[in-house]
């Protein structure tokens, strides 16, 4: 059964199925990071936590990331739209390259995907955490106040639980696509942007309130367990230039 079901992770099927099987999984996503009962206090308590810890680090500088980008004209509302679109769309737009230019590949990046989210969604059970605009603490919505998109209203909290917060998967994910893209792109210019854009991720999360820095780490460490995790699952079928880049050898 365990040799199946390796065999079954190790081969991309049809793009149909492909999909289908994105968009089943994005949907039990949804449900179960909702699964369990919270409380705004026990979020906002988790929160607090883990800025004391970023304080004992000396990292805390997330409102004055989020006071100093608010001071420039009509980047907050860019921001907001980064936000909204990259998680999904950017993930996404990065599998189709993946499956379409690099497919012996993509087993290893899909697997790679369901695991660290298959992670993540045990984590929100376990410990709900209010993001940085619902923490009490300062912080600006960004994305409602500027890009006119209420994450705190009752059609969008329907779809979503808002104290899914650690681990941050809009960085892990982009961590994955970022590591993808500088490893397989051909164009110089595309690997720099891939190297890039974790990067960019963690800006927009920051600046608009709705990650703190230790959720990002959280983030990136889920995503690299998920990796270990999937390469064990998937057999090897790379070149051994890009085998190193993925696996830093």
């Amino acid at each position: 059964m365990t040799e199946r079901v390796r065999h079954s992770l190790a081969r991309p099927w049809a793009g149909p199925a492909e999909l289908a099987l994105a968009v089943a999984l994005y949907a039990l996503y949804e449900v179960v990071r909702g699964f369990g009962s919270t409380s705004l206090s026990l979020a906002q308590a988790h929160a607090a936590d883990i800025v004391a810890l970023e304080r004992r680090l000396h990292v805390f500088g997330e409102l004055s990331v989020q006071r100093a980008v608010d001071g420039i004209p009509a980047v907050p509302s860019v921001l907001g739209f980064l936000y909204m679109s990259l998680h999904l769309g950017g993930t996404a737009t990065a599998l189709v390259w993946v499956y379409r230019r690099h497919r012996d590949w993509f087993p290893l990046v899909r697997t790679t995907i369901v695991v660290s989210t298959a992670i993540s969604l045990v984590i929100y059970v376990l410990y709900p955490a209010a993001p940085p605009r619902l923490a009490g603490l300062g912080f600006a919505d960004t994305v409602t106040s500027a890009a006119h998109v209420n994450l705190s209203s009752e059609a969008l909290g329907s779809l979503y639980n808002p104290f899914a917060a650690v681990p941050s998967l809009h960085f892990g994910y982009a961590l994955l696509v970022g590591v993808a893209v500088a490893a397989l792109a051909e164009r110089r210019v595309v690997r720099i942007l891939g190297a890039l854009y974790p990067g960019l991720m963690l800006f927009v999360i920051v600046a608009t309130g709705n990650h703190f820095l230790l959720d990002a780490v959280a983030g990136g460490a889920v995503t690299v367990a998920g990796f270990w995790i999937a390469s064990r699952l998937v057999p090897a079928r790379r070149s051994e230039r890009r085998r190193c880049v993925f696996a830093t050898c």
